[in-house]
């Protein structure tokens, strides 16, 4: 991998984490500590983040928090499209997984729609939206806090979930490779994600088309692994033919349709 490449890569994982230590990304990138270190400083001069002793973290992680917002926050329309599709495939009295993210985030805030849900989530931002809805059950795991995301990850939020089951989980992803692999920037969520699926009786994997073909560090797998893909309408025919051919079913969110 190019010096590029992987100063991409590093600040990629960082925006993810919220911080990331110079040991953890010298194993990760197999290169000296001392190249990590060189990497973090040029990174600094033109990037939202700031050097600290043995790594670095971002300038907004303060605010943010505070302010409980997402560090990703883009293509809101299209999420709250998506949202809106999901929402439609939820039953009352169900039982719920709901991952972080922004899009999970914007169908917590459709679910007043249902009653008697019982949600489980390892994100704050959600647990305190489904809180103030009265009739529901919500369960919220334990583990190492995570910034950007404002979610509880490790090994604890991994054991929480390998001793539950419910009947749906809405999955979200950092991308989708042109392989169809659901890809993640960051290092300690995939074994949760893994748990959250083996929890789940059914999948729903909710991510806008922005997220296709979209390379990252790390992979929880192939696209197949998963029921159900709600997308907006950007999506590529030839993505969409691509991926039923996996078996995997697809609904595409249009926004005029939901509107009727």
């Amino acid at each position: 991998m190019l010096a590029e490449q992987r100063r991409i890569k590093i600040l990629e994982l960082i925006r993810e984490e919220g911080s990331a230590k110079v040991k953890e990304l010298s194993v990760l990138f197999s290169v000296s500590s001392q190249t990590i270190r060189q990497d973090l400083e040029i990174l600094s001069r033109s990037e939202p983040i700031v050097r600290d002793y043995g790594g670095a973290y971002l300038k907004s992680i303060p605010r943010q928090v505070l302010s409980l917002t997402l560090q990703h926050s883009e293509n809101m329309n299209m999420k709250g499209v998506i949202a809106q599709e999901a929402v439609r495939h939820i039953r009352d009295r169900e039982s719920l997984i709901l991952d972080c993210g922004s899009t999970v985030t914007e169908i917590a805030k459709l679910l007043t729609q249902r009653s008697e849900l019982k949600i489980v989530t390892n994100a704050l931002n959600i647990a305190l939206i489904i809180g103030s809805v009265p009739g529901f059950e919500l369960l919220v795991s334990g583990g190492m806090f995570k910034p950007p995301t404002l979610s509880l990850t490790g090994e604890k939020a991994e054991e929480f979930f390998s001793q539950i089951h419910v009947d749906t989980l809405f999955l979200a992803t950092g991308g989708i490779s042109s392989d169809y692999h659901l890809t993640y920037p960051g290092l300690n969520d995939l074994p949760i994600k893994r748990v959250m699926l083996k929890a789940a009786g059914r999948t729903f994997l909710v991510a806008d088309s922005t997220k296709f073909h979209k390379p990252s560090l790390l992979s929880l797998g192939s696209i197949d692994m998963i029921d159900t893909l709600i997308t907006d309408d950007g999506i590529d025919i030839e993505d969409v033919k691509k991926i039923e051919d996996m078996g995997v079913k697809i609904i595409i969110a249009h926004e005029n349709k939901l509107e009727e």
